[in-house]
């Protein structure tokens, strides 16, 4: 199991709890004509959200995973990989469990910078947190 987060388009994400977690389920079907590992598909808030992301927390998969002997060299490397789902709206990101308090930290100061939602979809309240810093409840 994975310690699993979410970033989000603000224009395109509904403001109630209810209707932001229907929303949610849709997105999660992951039904959209692209693949899901190349981020030029989203807005240029979640691309430029993702592009300082992925310097502590690079991709598994994709054009910006790092090379095999960079794993070589680095053993904390790997415990920084995330299994990103980059869609339209949304950036999923399924981390490992020992760096989870550093990846919710991080992105959600990093959503707030960029200006999208944040969604810590592990926790057990699962905070919904806009980019001005109001919570969807």
């Amino acid at each position: 199991m994975s310690y699993d987060l979410m970033v989000f388009e603000r224009t395109k994400a509904p403001t109630t709890k209810k209707e932001f977690m229907a929303w949610y389920e849709k997105q999660m079907e992951w039904e959209e004509e692209h693949d899901y590992q190349t981020i030029s598909v989203s807005s240029p808030a979640l691309q430029n959200w993702f592009m300082e992301m992925k310097e502590k927390f690079p991709p598994m998969n994709g054009e910006y995973a790092p090379k095999d002997d960079a794993l070589d060299d680095d053993e904390n490397l790997e415990l920084h990989m995330v299994d990103y789902s980059i869609g339209y709206n949304v950036i999923y990101a399924a981390f490992s469990w020992p760096v989870a308090d550093e990846a919710y930290e991080l992105m959600r100061s990093l959503a707030q910078k960029h200006k999208v939602g944040f969604f810590d979809v592990s926790g057990d309240d699962g905070d919904i947190i806009l980019p001005d810093g109001i919570m969807i409840k």
